[in-house]
């Protein structure tokens, strides 16, 4: 498939890119040249092609489910410049 510079323009302006008119050229090649290394490859026969392993297929490794860190709350509320309740105060941003 190739593209023209009126379709690279059309693409670009969809895609909210901003092309000089001399890159317009260039842009047409590259693309074109994409989109036939793509028609190349749906044109492959891969009827009797078993599918690549998924690694989503194999389990997820769990692990226990423990306390590692310690309880620094009050440590970390004493830093902040305004709490009350056990909460971090922060001024109002929406109306």
């Amino acid at each position: 498939m190739s593209l023209d510079r009126q379709q690279v323009r059309k693409i670009a302006h969809l895609a909210r890119l901003a092309l000089r008119d001399d890159e317009l050229d260039a842009y047409a090649a590259t693309l074109s040249r994409i989109l036939g290394l793509i028609e190349q490859m749906n044109a492959v026969d891969t009827a009797g092609v078993t599918p690549m392993a998924h690694p989503n297929d194999a389990g997820l490794r769990l692990r226990e489910d423990v306390v590692t860190e310690t309880d620094q709350r009050d440590k970390f509320l004493q830093l902040a410049p305004a709490t009350e309740a056990g909460l971090y105060l922060v001024p109002k941003v929406i109306e």
